[in-house]
């Protein structure tokens, strides 16, 4: 196997499925499906989850709330996810533990960096909730600093689509995919991988990325197995 210790990075949306809003409860049920194949390989797992399904901070603005206090909103969101990833995998006979960057001590751990590495030692699949704990911040920088506190030895981002595109690929159909990409040709070219925080992060840390459907079975599977999906971004 190629990856020993993966953080997985899993936009609120994808829980969508094909709702307009919420969890959909045969999304959660695959990509605890998918998760567990990969635990009971033996490779440690952390995920971190958006909240965008239900809350986004930055939409807060418009209803009048100010950014910091939709983010923190946006955070409790996140927490709602993972416990409902957390349910959904203990279901599927793998041990999890929940951490928050917000304390809240009835329902997860406190993130403690030592605690997290212990958890994953012990196979356990650790879901980082609240995103950093701190307001300004996306759910991709705390799924960069995370990955980089975690030691893990790859940021795997599941998404919708295949892999990096110069264009984008549901709109323009002639978008071609790469299947290997670095860091600076990301920033040259101006592509969305993450925002710019979270990927200076990783850059700065040779953490590498890949970008990658989520939504086909197997593919992380593959993934941690060594097969080229998707696309890598590296030095």
């Amino acid at each position: 196997m190629k990856y020993k210790r993966i953080l997985l990075k899993l936009s609120g949306e994808a829980l969508m499925g094909s709702q307009n809003y919420g969890i959909d409860s045969e999304r959660l049920s695959m990509y605890s499906n998918e998760i567990s194949k990969v635990v009971n390989k033996g490779i440690q797992v952390a995920v971190v989850i958006g909240g965008g399904n239900i809350f986004r901070g930055m939409q807060a603005e418009k209803t009048g709330i100010d950014r910091v206090q939709g983010d923190y909103m946006g955070m409790l969101a996140t927490v709602i996810n993972g416990m409902a990833l957390q349910g959904s995998l203990e279901a599927h006979g793998i041990y999890t533990r929940l951490m928050s960057g917000i304390k809240m001590d009835q329902i997860c751990e406190p993130f403690i960096r030592r605690r997290a590495v212990r958890h994953l030692e012990k196979n356990r699949v650790v879901i980082f909730g609240a995103g950093t704990g701190n307001p300004y911040f996306t759910t991709d920088s705390a799924a960069s600093l995370r990955a980089i506190e975690i030691e893990a030895d790859v940021v795997l981002k599941g998404t919708r689509v295949d892999g990096v595109y110069n264009a984008d690929p549901e709109k323009n159909p002639d978008a071609t995919r790469f299947s290997s990409i670095s860091y600076e040709e990301v920033y040259q070219k101006d592509l969305k991988v993450m925002d710019m925080t979270a990927f200076t992060l990783c850059k700065e840390n040779d953490l590498p990325i890949i970008v990658f459907d989520m939504n086909t079975p197997g593919n992380l599977q593959r993934i941690v197995m060594g097969e080229e999906i998707g696309t890598l971004i590296s030095m």
